[in-house]
């Protein structure tokens, strides 16, 4: 039923619905900032104000971690599925099963499989035995088309997973042919087919399969600029999120921080031409001598973006983006930008708290202030214990 309302849920019109409550809470200090600056400067206009921060992470999907060799023990496994289906209504006709040689398929699979320590060669062997297999599992689905069968008979996740396990075994012949590790689109996953790897290069995670986010964030709050489901540079989509800024907020930001991979030169000089400040060292040789001023903003400009990590830790620690369930590219995407709409809304719950916590603080001593209509003066003389049960009798006693 879930699944439902996520399909019809667009992932678009979550990220309205956030936009349009961040620019709310924005706007309503950005009035006082405005009445404040209209003071000291004299009505001058400020061209550029606010701070930018940019940053990409990924969604980890929730599947198995993949190998060449186990997608293609479970393309077979499922591809003797569909040949079962399809040989029921031709049991008649056709007397003798076409042969699968499953059992000796799997024996030779749990023979490597079950090694701690497998060498190149072993392998590099057992991946071409499972792709002759996999090749003559299609032969016999070919056959029994031509004597009759009918793909109808199959289910539509069967009939998906037969147009996935042919693209598999096409990406994982090309790959044993030409001796390479990487193919374009390549499938981890038979029930998910649409996850990538996706390249992240950090200790402990050097690759991650599922969904690749570009975020911005500002004020503490976070803006999901683009999910992909393809890997893609994110250094790309710094000017289209800097104008987004703009289209929202109606000035460039004062400053813009981000790590190394946005520090294009391209991108540095599209910044300067609009007054906007980019953080990190410049595109040169590093001097012998830097000022204790360059050394400081460096700092600050490090511990400020520190900002976009924690909400992708309080993300995926507390609202599950460390690993998204849903099944469908659809409903993952809607999932994920449900995930940074709460993230938001927990923010300004925590606002509302520490107001409404306010109210009962003195800001001066910070002793607990006692409202009018609360009566903290509840003493046990207030309370009496009523006996509803009488043990003895086993029977309810009148209360008065």
């Amino acid at each position: 039923m879930l699944v439902h309302f996520r399909k019809r849920i667009d992932g678009e019109l979550i990220n309205k619905i956030n936009k349009k409550i961040v620019k709310r809470e924005i706007d309503k200090s950005d009035k006082e900032v405005k009445k404040k600056d209209c003071l000291q400067e004299k009505g001058e206009k400020i061209k550029n104000k606010g701070k930018l921060i940019l940053d990409a992470t990924c969604a980890p999907a929730d599947i198995k971690y993949p190998t060449d060799l186990g997608i293609l023990n479970q393309a077979r496994i499922e591809k003797e599925r569909i040949i079962d289906n399809l040989y029921k209504p031709l049991r008649v006709k056709l007397r003798k099963k076409p042969r699968t040689s499953r059992k000796i398929a799997r024996k030779e699979y749990l023979k490597v499989a079950k090694k701690r320590k497998v060498s190149y060669q072993e392998r590099r062997k057992a991946i071409g035995k499972q792709l002759k297999y996999l090749k003559k599992n299609l032969g016999n689905i070919e056959d029994l088309i031509q004597a009759g069968a009918s793909l109808e008979n199959l289910s539509k996740r069967q009939k998906n997973c037969l147009e996935t396990i042919k693209k598999v075994y096409e990406q994982q012949q090309s790959m044993w042919e030409n001796k390479t590790q990487s193919v374009p689109q390549r499938i981890v996953s038979l029930t998910q087919p649409h996850i990538r790897p996706i390249v992240r290069g950090k200790v402990g995670k050097p690759i991650e399969f599922g969904a690749k986010l570009s975020v911005s964030c500002v004020d503490n709050y976070v803006f999901l600029y683009k999910i992909s489901l393809e890997n893609f540079n994110e250094s790309c989509h710094l000017k289209e999120q800097v104008e987004k800024y703009k289209e929202t907020f109606g000035y460039y930001p004062e400053s813009v921080h981000v790590d190394k991979i946005y520090r294009t030169r391209e991108n540095r000089n599209w910044c300067k031409e609009r007054g906007i400040r980019i953080s990190g060292p410049k595109l040169r040789r590093p001097p012998k001598n830097v000022s204790e001023e360059e050394k400081k903003q460096a700092h600050s400009d490090e511990c400020f973006r520190n900002a976009i990590e924690g909400k992708f830790g309080q993300a995926k620690r507390r609202f599950s983006l460390n690993l998204v369930m849903t099944k469908l590219p659809e409903t993952s995407i809607t999932s994920i930008a449900i995930t940074f709409l709460v993230v938001n809304l927990s923010k300004l719950l925590r606002q509302f708290l520490s107001l409404f916590l306010s109210l009962f603080t003195n800001n001066r001593t910070g002793e607990l202030i006692k409202p009018p209509f609360i009566n903290f003066d509840y003493t046990l003389n207030n309370f009496h214990v009523l006996k509803l049960i009488d043990l003895s009798e086993n029977s309810w006693s009148k209360v008065a």
